[in-house]
């Protein structure tokens, strides 16, 4: 039974690993296409969010090697748009997809007794929901 649990655990961090490559790869070519009167700042906070998510991905592929899994080496598919706004609600729906999938991976990592993991997926989920939330305030103001 624990077998079973850590394998699905891992799947999910794979998931997980393959959502962060996506916002890496994301936030990247976002950053190099946003355009209009917003530009500067938004380069600026799009840029400023890739160590996070790469951090976020080395950490989750060692964490997926060390439990005995292979992790994964393929992005989600990335969403790409010539228009700000829309980059930034692909944004805002993956990094609210994040929160919610960190929450389930919080679970099964206590299910397992893996605290450390628990207690790292807990930082991580703080991350990544100031990200969503700060989009969420662009997106709200947006003009």
């Amino acid at each position: 039974m624990a077998d079973a649990k850590m394998k699905k655990l891992i799947k999910g961090l794979n998931e997980d690993l393959a959502g962060e490559y996506n916002a890496i790869i994301s936030y990247l070519q976002y950053s190099a296409k946003v355009n209009g009167p917003y530009r500067p700042q938004l380069v600026t906070f799009l840029q400023a969010e890739i160590p996070d998510e790469q951090r976020h991905a080395q950490y989750l592929a060692d964490k997926i090697a060390s439990l005995g899994g292979e992790p994964t080496v393929e992005p989600r598919p990335v969403k790409t748009s010539n228009e700000s706004r829309e980059m930034l609600e692909f944004i805002y729906q993956a990094e609210a997809e994040t929160v919610e999938n960190y929450r389930k991976r919080i679970e099964q990592a206590d299910a397992v007794g893996e605290v450390g993991l628990k207690v790292q997926l807990e930082e991580m989920l703080s991350d990544e929901t100031t990200h969503r939330d700060e989009v969420k305030k662009m997106l709200d103001g947006w003009s």
